[in-house]
């Protein structure tokens, strides 16, 4: 018998669909009118450097929440406890450094993407290597990010993953490739908002939902253990404490410390965050938007959490209910069969705002500027540049259309982005690090480094996914940053020489 992708028996109601209708149609209003002035690739991938920066706080905070904060938190909070909010003090941390640390050295070179930064310091073999990575690193957890949505809006909707694939790809392609970055944030700007309704709307359904008020939820979570936050980790008196140690993420000496390396490679060293940093007109004002995302992202971190315990709550209150056969859909399975009508089309709009913001512009941006442009064709006009930025924008959401189908069978999604992240993502934080804290000469011995480091992350990561050792993934990070920066160090004597002397009438 032939598969029904688009079923018309939904439990979605007109008011569901009329929320996310007007929404989609604000995404589509937002970069027609985003189009206007674009005249040239730099407007296209920087906007002229005029977005506000309480707007550019709000897009960051929606990218880096995406879908899979919106549905993997909850989840997360459902299955586990609070730990996971260990990682954030180290994020807080790594904000105020890459603030005070990154941000000046990218406005000091007026960097269209931030490889460009790399190659003023040290030379063209780092600037292509680093967005050669960015490349891997960002097609693959976008890709992870992609199924996730496409995995939650299926339940609301029902239908087969396959359209709802496509539904997000033809929409994001539309309204990034006609807008650029403008349009990008503007609508990032609109998800924001959605997902925190949204969450708060959860919140307060469940409130009065649950049998005994707010108290009696507060003790079936604690008694299982739910609303666990700390884990210090095994006593030193146990036989196998360092085993234990290096195998658990969540202990928060590791959660702290990875939470802190992992936040400064994520936003400081990943051009899908970075770029939106760059489109205000001044450091400072670039500073203060990173800055504030710290309450913004705490705020959304909280809300999504409370959503996944409260759910486990309600569920325990009801036992007869059915759970998912996917705990990773817990919070759409929620949502489209117990909330009211709205509140499903809330929800169902939050994951969807959540997640149409893909990493096209980004991707665009690092492969015209720093591959592009220098390799292939350094002479053309900029209007060969907007148009083929147009056609990569294309390119890339079909390219992570067919990732998303890819890893559309995997469990525990929110951990298998930070795996991803956890092989490249020390290499790039590393390079960076030994630009900004050293002046040291190296090209050469920064790609050696950084690609010995990253593959033996990937070595470490496979060992440890079959089993062979007990390491935690959250240690790929810390051992890839230390690992570039001492091998960049050690080796740009050795093979690249000595510093060349500044020409004259440059300052050394």
């Amino acid at each position: 018998m032939e598969e029904n992708w688009i079923p018309s028996a939904t439990t979605l109601s007109l008011p569901d669909f009329l929320i996310l209708g007007l929404l989609t149609l604000a995404l589509f209003a937002i970069g027609f009118w985003a189009k206007k002035g674009e005249t040239s690739s730099k407007d296209f991938f920087l906007a002229h450097r005029s977005i506000p920066w309480w707007a550019v706080c709000l897009s960051f905070v929606a990218t880096e929440i995406s879908a899979m904060t919106v549905v993997g938190v909850p989840a997360t909070a459902f299955r586990e406890n609070w730990q996971y909010a260990q990682f954030f003090i180290g994020s807080a941390a790594s904000r105020v450094v890459i603030a005070f640390l990154f941000i000046p050295a990218f406005y000091k070179y007026d960097c269209t993407t931030i490889y460009e930064f790399l190659r003023h310091r040290f030379g063209p073999g780092t600037q292509y290597t680093a967005s050669g990575f960015f490349f891997v690193t960002r097609l693959l957890a976008s890709g992870v990010r992609l199924m996730a949505a496409c995995v939650a809006v299926k339940v609301l909707l029902g239908w087969h993953l396959i359209p709802v694939i496509a539904l997000f790809t033809a929409v994001s392609i539309v309204y990034i490739g006609y807008g650029g970055i403008k349009a990008v944030i503007w609508t990032n700007v609109l998800q924001a908002l959605t997902f925190i309704a949204a969450g708060a709307a959860t919140l307060g359904f469940l409130y009065f939902s649950f049998s005994g008020g707010l108290g009696e939820a507060w003790r079936v979570a604690g008694d299982a253990g739910r609303l666990n936050l700390w884990n210090w980790g095994p006593s030193f008196s146990e036989a196998d404490w360092l085993t234990k140690f290096l195998k658990d993420p969540n202990i928060v000496w590791i959660a702290v410390l990875n939470g802190f390396f992992m936040s400064m490679a994520a936003f400081g060293t990943d051009q899908e965050l970075m770029q939106r940093l760059l489109t205000v007109e001044t450091r400072a004002a670039s500073q203060r938007s990173m800055l504030y995302t710290i309450g913004a992202s705490f705020l959304v971190l909280v809300i999504f959490l409370s959503v996944g315990t409260g759910i486990f709550v309600w569920y325990a209150q009801h036992p007869a209910a059915v759970l998912p056969a996917k705990l990773d859909e817990i919070y759409p399975h929620f949502a489209v069969n117990v909330m009211p009508a709205f509140l499903r089309g809330l929800v169902l709009s939050a994951i969807v705002m959540a997640s149409i913001d893909s990493p096209l512009n980004s991707l665009t941006s690092s492969f015209v500027t720093d591959i592009y442009r220098p390799l292939v064709r350094a002479d053309a006009d900029d209007a060969h540049y907007l148009k083929l930025s147009r056609v990569c924008v294309v390119l890339f959401g079909l390219l992570l259309a067919l990732l998303a189908w890819t890893f559309s069978h995997v469990d525990k999604m929110l951990w298998l982005a930070f795996k991803i992240g956890g092989v490249t993502f020390g290499s790039l934080l590393g390079v960076f690090l030994f630009g900004l804290l050293t002046e040291r000469h190296a090209d050469k011995a920064n790609t050696v480094g950084m690609i010995a480091t990253a593959l033996m992350n990937l070595t470490l990561l496979v060992l440890t996914e079959q089993k062979v050792i007990s390491l935690g993934w959250s240690w790929l990070i810390i051992l890839g940053t230390l690992g570039t920066f001492g091998l960049a160090w050690a080796l740009g004597p050795v093979i690249d020489g000595p510093k060349p002397a500044p020409a004259a009438g440059k300052p050394a």
